[in-house]
Order: structure tokens, then sequence, then C-alpha cells
């Protein structure tokens, strides 16, 4: 599909402040749901909706549904292989306002994967394939007709009423990837529907008679359906998980299941060249890189302020002796590890002993 210069700037900003708001939206909703569990309420995990009553829930929510509108918008402006991938400043936004707000930490290998996430999504960006050009109703119902979208959007619906009706009442407590799976693999229809509405939209207002066009309506009330499902997962695996966790992690499977919805609706990566072909795939798996570290080593203690430290330990293991730079930084530390080196010493001068005795 071709873009202008201008309707690219507008696609492009609206996706930014897309990202902003909903980032936002994460931590508002978290908040109200922790206030909640202060007070006793039925958790959301659970299976409660106390949160209805919550105002920083609700504020939560109008930042979220501020930011799809933006989202909506950039969609009608841009292809969505430009729209998607900047959903990971969401992330971005989403770690550095909960490790302030939340005091969920974010330590050094947790911004390292923020940077690469935000590095590879510009790669994406730059190297995103093009989408067939889709300007009316008619087009979009006789591509939603494709055998090939009809057995994705098949596949999706029974994996969907698998992961709610199975797998989450037995797994859902404690498996983080239940509820945002479930919220994922729908969101990937949302953005279809999205896509569907954004051009009857256009068409309404050149003036034809969209509204009674059959397919408007079917759009509309399968995104109903879709965006209050997504709502309900998120916020059970926003009540359970830490944010942090959810927000990458729900970020990476909701790109894939779009860009895969996406490249076979529209058929993009048809007429792609090599190079971009494999500037898209560096620039995900950037991403997915990104995310890895932002989950896999939460829980370690590592920031730029302990790095002298790991570098002390190094020449230690190497040198035999502490240098002179490091001497007077955390001696508390200093004298556990040094006494940690000298029974490792006592033990290796043992095994030796005995092996000479022998």
């Amino acid at each position: 599909m071709s873009f202008g210069r201008y309707d690219f700037y507008i696609g492009l900003v609206l996706a930014m402040s897309s990202s902003l708001f909903i980032g936002g939206s994460f931590i508002l909703k978290k908040k109200g749901l922790l206030r909640l569990a202060r007070k006793g309420s039925m958790r959301a995990g659970q299976g409660g909706h106390a949160y209805l009553k919550e105002w920083l829930w609700w504020a939560g929510l109008l930042s979220m549904g501020t930011g799809e509108v933006a989202n909506f918008a950039a969609y009608a402006f841009a292809p969505a292989t430009l729209v998607t991938p900047l959903g990971a400043l969401s992330v971005l936004v989403s770690a550095i306002l909960s490790s302030y707000f939340l005091n969920e930490k974010l330590n050094l290998h947790g911004k390292v994967g923020c940077l690469l996430s935000v590095l590879g999504t510009t790669v994406m960006v730059i190297h995103a394939p093009q989408e067939e050009a889709v300007e009316t109703l008619n087009e979009i119902s006789h591509k939603l007709g494709d055998p090939g979208f009809v057995v994705f959007a098949t596949f999706v619906v029974i994996v969907s009423l698998i992961m709610i009706f199975v797998v989450g009442p037995r797994h859902g407590q404690t498996n983080i990837l239940v509820y945002i799976t479930i919220c994922s693999v729908i969101g990937a229809l949302s953005v279809s529907c999205v896509k569907g509405l954004g051009i009857a939209i256009k068409e309404l207002f050149a003036g034809k008679p969209v509204l009674t066009h059959p397919l408007s309506w079917i759009l509309l009330l399968s995104l109903i359906v879709c965006v209050s499902t997504q709502i309900n997962y998120l916020n059970r695996a926003l009540d359970i998980f830490n944010t942090s966790l959810v927000t990458p992690i729900y970020y990476v499977f909701f790109t894939t299941s779009v860009l895969t919805c996406s490249a076979i609706l529209f058929k993009e990566w048809q007429h792609m060249a090599v190079d971009d072909v494999i500037g898209t795939l560096s620039g995900f798996l950037t991403i997915i890189v990104g995310i890895f570290l932002l989950h896999a080593f939460k829980d370690v203690n590592f920031t730029l302020a302990n790095l002298p430290v790991s570098l002390r330990k190094d020449d230690r293991g190497i040198n035999g002796s502490l240098p002179n730079t490091y001497e007077r930084f955390n001696d508390e530390e200093s004298g556990s590890r040094v006494g940690d080196l000298q029974s490792t010493e006592g033990m290796a001068s043992r095994r030796n002993g005995n092996l000479g005795a022998s």
C-alpha cells in the first residue's frame, strides 16, 4: 500500500503516542489492583471484578483506551508492519515507570533488554514489508474470505477456547504464558477488525453507504468481543504476575500473532527483497533477545554500581590478589568473598595433599 510522507509521519506520531499511553496504563491498572488486594477484595486473578469500583483501574483503562484510539488511527495512516513493532516502546515505558512507581526493580540486564527492544523495533520499521492495497469493504471482504485466512482464524478461535476453558482453570494461576497467550492470539483478530473498520470509516467520510454493509457491523461486533476478552485476561495476568514481565512477553506474543495474521491477510512478504526479509527477522529476533534479558535475569541484583565488584572477583580469581583500585569498595562483601576464597583454596590444598599421598 502506498503511503505519502505526510501520512507516514502522522502514523508514526500516533503509534509512538499510543505506546506512551498504553505503557502508562499498565502501571495505573496494577496500582489499582494492588490497592484492592490490600483491602482484601477478591483478586482479578481469581475471577473477581472488584476492580470495576477502583478509580485507578478506570484511569488505567482510560489511558489504554486513549492509546488504542491513537493506535486505531495509526493503522488508518500507516501499514500494520510499521505500527505494530512500535509497540515495543510501551515495554520500555512500562518497565521504567514500574521501577519508579511499583518498586519493581529493573536491573542492568533489564535496561539492556529495553534498549535492544527499541533497536530491534527500529530495524523492523526500516525494513517493514508493504501490504497489498485494500481500499474498500468489498476488497477486505474478499480477503477475509481467503482460505488461508479462514484456516488461520479458525485455528486462533480453537486455541483460544482450549486455553480459556481447559488450560486456564488448571495452569493460569502459575504459568504466565496462559493468559498472555489468550490475549495475544485474539489480538491478531482484533487488529484485522481495526484495519477493516478503518477502511469503513474512510468510506463513510467519502459518502459511501457503509452502514448498510453487513461486514461493518460484523467487524464492530467482533472487535468488541476480542477487546473485552483481551482486557479480562490481561487484567488477570497483571494481577498475578510482575508487570515488567507481563508487558514484554505480551508484546512478543502479540507482535508475532499480528505479523503472522497480517502476512496471511495482506500477503506482505511475497514481494519483499532478501535484505528486507533478513532485516525484519533480525529486528524481531533482537527484540526477543531483549525481552529474554528482561525476563531471565529479573531476580539478579546486578547494576552498574556493583559492576566493579564483579571485575574485582574476576581479577582475584586470576591473580590471587585484590587490585588497589577496589580496596575500599564494599568492605563487608569483600571480607565474605575472601573468606570463601580461602576456604576454596584450603579444600584444593587438601585434595592435592591426598593425591600426593596416594
